[in-house]
């Protein structure tokens, strides 16, 4: 009967950790929202209202945008993005270096987010983490088409 309990709270705190970080992720969403919908006002502001509305609206422009920047630091900042270590010592990667199968392991595979300013990994194409750098694979051959260096920035 304890282990049924203890397997079940287990496989809960499994399925809490993607809800975590999906919520950090739609804070960032609406974040964004936040930011073009004040700078709507803004220009509405600058076309029909006096300067008091002007000045309004450029200040919450501003508290969105530090709002944004203060929200992206604290998601990188969160602990299961940092201290990533591989089983194996670091290695500049050049592009078209081969690596080889047990390097673009699932494990090292992160999922393509908006944050890393790269765009979307194309059919047979994935992103592998080693330490700082983001590369984009070619999960068929191996070969590296693409090197983000210090992509992944530490505390």
């Amino acid at each position: 009967m304890k282990k049924i309990k203890f397997l079940t709270a287990g496989l809960i705190a499994a399925m809490m950790v993607p809800a975590a970080a999906q919520a950090q992720t739609s804070e960032l969403r609406r974040d964004r929202q936040d930011i073009r919908q004040d700078q709507r006002d803004l220009r509405n502001a600058q076309r029909y209202g006096d300067h008091r509305d002007v000045r309004d609206a450029r200040k919450d422009v501003r508290d969105s945008k530090r709002e944004y920047r203060e929200d992206v630091r604290d998601w990188r900042r969160d602990a299961r993005y940092q201290n990533y270590r591989a089983p194996f010592r670091y290695q500049q990667f050049r592009v078209g270096s081969t690596l080889r199968p047990n390097y673009y392991a699932p494990a090292y595979r992160p999922t393509w987010d908006s944050r890393w300013g790269v765009p979307r990994a194309g059919r047979g194409l994935t992103y592998v983490r080693h330490y700082n750098d983001l590369l984009l694979v070619n999960t068929r051959t191996g070969k590296v088409v693409k090197v983000y260096r210090n992509e992944f920035r530490w505390r």
